[in-house]
């Protein structure tokens, strides 16, 4: 806790947080309208929410298991997982935690419930291990996905289904692009070196940090030296491979990474589309700190009369909207917000948005289909798919001889990639 800050208010405002996400808002929405005060800190509550989250079964499972009553209050019960995320971060000391909990309850007006959370709290401190061993069998708190998820993960990745649920509760890694035009990989690492911070090189123009620091900590980032992105979302810019002059689309481009890294990569006509004008907007200022340009639009890839010219493109990059199941650990409200049903509904509208797009491809030309998602209905079933319905589609190995499918790990998020070519 920083000075002025207290960890009741703090667990207060992450409980309310929290409890808006199991009531269906996004962390997005609700940090988005936060106004930070005197009381909370915002790192902390970042820390409390996603955490908590992070651990979507598990603080539930112990939280019915210690409770005699039932269900409280939804803000009550978003307070106790909270707190037991707290407890068992090893942040704080767990009588302080359990204390601040109860003077929580008074912050969320929610006075009846006082003894109930220090009863609950207090006895989970004293039973701790009998509790693990009653919850241990339920697959979704061992896990910390929902059931559905966890089958869908199982079914399809049989060997690697626990390391791939695994590496989507832990803390995701910082990596970072380096901006060919304004640097090299081997003399940023070496200037990262000099401020203190260590790294490894892990692709073409990646560095892992050792320890995730502040963007503003980052030699040269505001005279767009290096950029933060995943290695996984990295993949992108090589495996479509646009050569100068080449007309490309980035299809759902906000917030523009991987635009930006075409552009870096070779001097292109790039359109970088987004359906979503709050999202487009973030694309020049972005392009701007790298020194680089392309022509912004707002309009949706399945309806390209909206916004094409009529002029085809040689390359295309269709990052269709997915169910985002492989950067949960980025965004840990996905797993609590996405139903069984949704890699299904995302499925017809990712095959929409790349029969659209293969209209506006050039003869040649070539499409470089993207989610960040580990589901197969969104993935390989949508691109054999349209592959099997288009007569001039045929898919191509990716460059990088790499699989498809990369699932979340230590180094990178979850992606999946599939390059298909237009004949002539």
């Amino acid at each position: 806790m920083s000075a002025g800050t207290t960890l009741a208010a703090e667990l207060a405002q992450a409980a309310r947080i929290v409890s808006g996400v199991a009531a269906g808002k996004s962390l997005a929405e609700q940090f988005g309208d936060y106004q930070s005060d005197a009381q909370t800190s915002r790192a902390a509550l970042i820390d409390l929410t996603h955490s908590t989250l992070r651990r979507y079964g598990r603080v539930q499972a112990i939280v019915r298991q210690l409770s005699a009553r039932g269900r409280a209050d939804e803000r009550v019960e978003a307070l106790l997982w909270c707190a037991l995320y707290a407890i068992e971060s090893g942040r704080y000391r767990e009588h302080t935690v359990v204390d601040q909990a109860v003077k929580a309850c008074t912050v969320l007006e929610q006075w009846s419930a006082k003894g109930y959370v220090n009863a609950l709290l207090r006895r989970f401190l004293r039973e701790r291990s009998a509790i693990e061993t009653a919850v241990a069998p339920d697959e979704t708190a061992m896990h910390q996905h929902p059931r559905w998820w966890i089958d869908a993960v199982r079914n399809t990745y049989p060997d690697r289904w626990q390391a791939c649920l695994a590496a989507g509760n832990s803390h995701p890694p910082m990596c970072l692009r380096v901006n060919r035009r304004r640097s090299d990989v081997q003399g940023y690492e070496t200037e990262l070196a000099r401020h203190g911070m260590s790294a490894r090189r892990c692709g073409n123009d990646a560095l892992l940090l050792d320890r995730p620091v502040p963007v503003d900590r980052l030699p040269g980032f505001a005279a767009g030296h290096v950029s933060v992105q995943d290695l996984g979302a990295q993949r992108a810019a090589h495996l479509l491979a646009a050569a100068p002059r080449q007309r490309v689309l980035d299809a759902c481009a906000g917030p523009g990474g991987k635009s930006a890294h075409i552009l870096e990569l070779a001097d292109v006509a790039l359109t970088a589309l987004d359906i979503d004008p709050a999202r487009a907007a973030r694309i020049s200022p972005g392009l701007d700190r790298l020194g680089l340009r392309a022509e912004v639009r707002v309009g949706d890839a399945a309806q390209s009369s909206q916004w094409w010219d009529g002029e085809a493109f040689d390359r295309i990059l269709a990052d269709v909207p997915c169910s985002a199941s492989g950067i949960a650990r980025r965004h840990p409200d996905v797993k609590w917000l996405r139903r069984a049903q949704d890699p299904t509904s995302f499925a017809g509208r990712q095959l929409a948005i790349v029969s659209e797009l293969w209209r506006l491809l050039a003869p040649g030309g070539r499409l470089l289909y993207s989610t960040c998602s580990v589901f197969a209905e969104e993935n390989e079933r949508v691109v054999e798919s349209f592959v099997g319905a288009a007569p001039l589609a045929r898919r191509l190995a990716l460059a990088d001889g790499q699989p498809a499918q990369w699932l979340p790990s230590a180094e990178h998020d979850g992606f999946y990639y599939a390059l298909i070519e237009k004949s002539a």
